[in-house]
């Protein structure tokens, strides 16, 4: 791999950012994030009226993006049995939008080079205490192998730093390299059949490589919404302390053909219920060029990190708010997917899964980990943050089916077509659940024939028998005959061997 001197970096820094790329998107010179709009909001709604409360958790049914003045209002709640209601409005808005699935996937970290200084982040170029790696294409490759042949997971989202060794064809090559492994396993193939990606904040040409390359979703997190804490932890001679570049990603990505986008922020950076209010509006500005929001939300709580002192951030999120939150955006964006990560503990995660449609498992996150013949000890120096979840993948998969939640490998909407705005409307009429439906337990099956251990597999078998049944009894107000008759025999073939099969 080449390598870089600061001259070449520098240079390297200096043609990424493209002015013209922020300035296309703002409104008479201003970006979407008013803050003293947000604030007058949130102001105006304390004290909410109960009746007040549940008139809009009555709203949130429709499956539309929600009302600044409403999310502002259920964010002002703090009655517990008030924001019961409200959690479980947000269990069946999930429940009807995504039936009872859950997907998973796992993060592959594939280089700890960056040239950001972020004050949070492990991965900072100015801390002596990580072991700074790329992966070559041949260690992809064995990362690849576990992931798909070992553990058995069909998505992945691959993490970069900020760093010419890690540009976008790097990443371009990252993910033809990954597609291209298949590994047998018991009875089947062990592949991934969707990359998605988490990177820094690209130009148009940039992403157009990637579009290319077959990316799934493209994941950048803001961080912060609020423009002043943005500037303190980032600082502003670095690529990441442009706050506008890294706003308008997503605009950029949606312009090179990337139809399927997903905002994030670091919970802890600064007050929780102003960034609920930012992410919401990322949403509606998204709907308003494209007329689509994003595909996933994510809210990651910041943890401890090697070499990284927290002391100087005030603002971390208790649990009660953190589940409360996760509540609001079910309701305030509720065609979204929602995705909770490994930093939490598992009596979290358990806590909100019913919110939420996609977690981690069996996450490792320090650069080559995986092919490290399953490390028992997370390696400080090699990670960008600690893990609180270090179940395995059959593990996890073993206790979402004792609580009723199907596990889905699907990937067929995106091979079919069913992205972007193909799927927006889908998803928020309940179709886009009737398909997935289907597809979860083909796939589901898939994976307890090719990896499940014993009492897994007893467990999940149980689970598809029962999903049958309720797919049977859903002929033919959701499903045709010959569509249930279709889907039976595809099941039957999955069981004897035929894989990657979908509707």
């Amino acid at each position: 791999m080449k390598t870089h001197t600061p001259q070449s970096i520098r240079a390297w820094k200096d043609q990424l950012i493209s002015q013209d790329e922020i300035d296309r998107y703002l409104v008479d010179g201003k970006d979407f994030i008013d803050e003293q709009q947000i604030y007058a909001t949130l102001d105006g709604q304390k004290n909410p009226d109960t009746s007040h409360i549940r008139e809009i958790i009555a709203k949130a049914y429709s499956i539309e993006l929600m009302d600044s003045e409403d999310v502002a209002a259920l964010l002002q709640v703090t009655d517990p049995d008030l924001r019961n209601e409200i959690a479980q409005a947000a269990i069946e808005i999930k429940k009807k939008v995504y039936d009872n699935r859950v997907v998973t996937f796992a993060p592959l970290y594939c280089g700890s080079k960056c040239v950001n200084r972020c004050a949070y982040c492990g991965f900072r170029s100015d801390n002596p205490s990580v072991i700074r790696k790329v992966l070559t294409m041949d260690e992809i490759r064995e990362e690849t192998r576990v992931l798909a042949g070992v553990i058995g997971h069909k998505r992945l989202i691959i993490v970069f730093g900020e760093h010419p060794e890690t540009d976008a064809d790097y990443i371009a090559e990252t993910m033809k390299t990954i597609y291209e492994v298949k590994v047998p396993v018991r009875d089947g193939m062990g592949e991934i059949r969707r990359v998605n990606v988490n990177a820094a904040p690209l130009p148009i040409r940039d992403l157009k490589k990637l579009q290319e390359a077959g990316i799934g979703t493209f994941q950048v997190f803001q961080e912060t919404y609020h423009h002043e804490t943005y500037q303190s932890v980032h600082p502003v001679d670095t690529l990441k302390g442009n706050y506008r570049w890294r706003l308008y990603a997503l605009h950029r990505a949606m312009d090179a053909g990337i139809d399927d986008v997903a905002i994030g922020a670091l919970f802890g950076l600064y007050d929780w219920k102003f960034e609920v209010m930012g992410m919401v509006a990322h949403a509606r500005d998204l709907e308003r060029l494209y007329g689509i929001g994003p595909h996933t939300v994510s809210f990651p709580r910041l943890t401890p990190a090697v070499g990284t002192n927290f002391d100087h951030l005030r603002h971390q999120v208790s649990d009660a708010d953190f589940t409360h939150l996760i509540a609001v955006l079910r309701l305030a964006i509720p065609y979204t997917g929602m995705i909770i990560t490994n930093r939490e503990t598992p009596q979290i995660m358990e806590s909100v899964i019913d919110m939420c449609t996609q977690r981690d498992a069996e996450s490792k996150i320090g650069i080559g980990d995986y092919s490290d013949a399953y490390r028992k000890d997370q390696i400080a120096e090699r990670e960008q943050f600690m893990l609180n979840d270090t179940s395995s993948l059959d593990q996890v998969i073993q206790k979402l089916a004792k609580q009723g939640h199907i596990t889905s490998f699907c990937t067929a909407g995106y091979r079919c077509g069913r992205t972007g705005d193909k799927i927006m409307g889908l998803l928020k009429s309940g179709k886009e659940g009737c398909f997935c439906k289907l597809n979860a337990v083909l796939t589901f099956q898939e994976w307890l024939e090719d990896f499940a251990s014993e009492e897994t597999r007893h467990i999940g078998e149980a689970l598809v028998r029962k999903e049958i049944e309720e797919i049977r009894e859903r002929v033919p107000r959701d499903f045709s005959q010959a569509t249930f008759a279709k889907f039976l025999s595809d099941y039957e073939r999955i069981q004897h061997g035929v894989r990657d099969l979908s509707f």
